[in-house]
């Protein structure tokens, strides 16, 4: 199996295959970083993303000199972009999927359980929104996606200690904005 380098050396002497190949290899982590840093509930959003992601990576390869990891570089691409898109993003309303109606209308809990559920879920996503775009994107990939902290530090691009930092830190705050309304 070829490494990435060996791929960037094909697409750089024109070999499309080679550059479907590297997609097929980071597609789901470019995928998952940028869903982790738009939310939940733009998975629509995270697609673009990727796509773009893709597309920029692509017309950028031929001055990728290769001091980093071609996975590194793709995914501060990804960062920068659904960052980027996310400053828009953030002010429209978020798509309902199904199961989220769901369980909405479920008859498993009563209608005032369901109704404090409900209201401590939305005071968690507002907190979680209020937090730097670094502490949401560890906490979603960590929690949400399941990632493990080597996989969080390789997708944000940056060491071990400073994913388990953010963290904390996102822990802390989350607490005490919280803590100030009530739960």
């Amino acid at each position: 199996m070829e490494t990435d380098s060996q791929l960037i050396c094909r697409v750089q002497r024109g070999d499309q295959t080679a550059f479907a190949e590297l997609v097929r290899r980071h597609r789901h982590q470019v995928f998952s970083l940028a869903l982790s840093i738009l939310g939940p509930a733009f998975a629509p959003e995270a697609e673009d993303v990727a796509q773009e992601v893709f597309l920029k990576a692509y017309r950028s390869l031929g001055t990728f000199r290769g001091d980093a990891e071609f996975g590194s570089w793709v995914y501060r691409i990804t960062f920068n972009q659904a960052v980027n898109l996310k400053s828009l993003a953030r002010f429209r309303r978020p798509n309902l999927r199904e199961s989220a109606l769901q369980n909405v209308v479920s008859d498993e809990a009563g209608p005032d359980r369901q109704a404090e559920t409900a209201q401590r879920d939305q005071a968690l996503t507002e907190c979680i929104l209020t937090l730097p775009d670094a502490y949401q994107s560890a906490l979603r990939l960590y929690y949400w996606l399941g990632k493990s902290v080597g996989e969080v530090s390789e997708l944000l691009g940056v060491p071990e200690n400073t994913v388990k930092s953010y963290l904390h830190r996102a822990r802390l705050l989350l607490q005490g904005k919280l803590k100030e309304r009530g739960y």
